[in-house]
């Protein structure tokens, strides 16, 4: 999930470098969608990975 954050991030620096200021700021947005998420996805894995190995004898 946050390999695709990146590369979205990658475009819109791209597509602002040649003047496409719609598609940057478009592809900026879906990057911090994706960043979110994917942040969001490690810190739920990180809590009931935890909660798991506490319960194991």
């Amino acid at each position: 999930m946050l390999r695709w954050a990146i590369i979205f991030f990658v475009i819109a620096i791209v597509a602002a470098i040649f003047g496409f200021s719609g598609i940057a700021s478009d592809t900026a947005y879906i990057g911090k969608i994706l960043a979110v998420i994917g942040i969001v996805l490690a810190i739920i894995t990180f809590v009931f990975s935890r909660r798991g190995a506490s319960n194991s004898p």
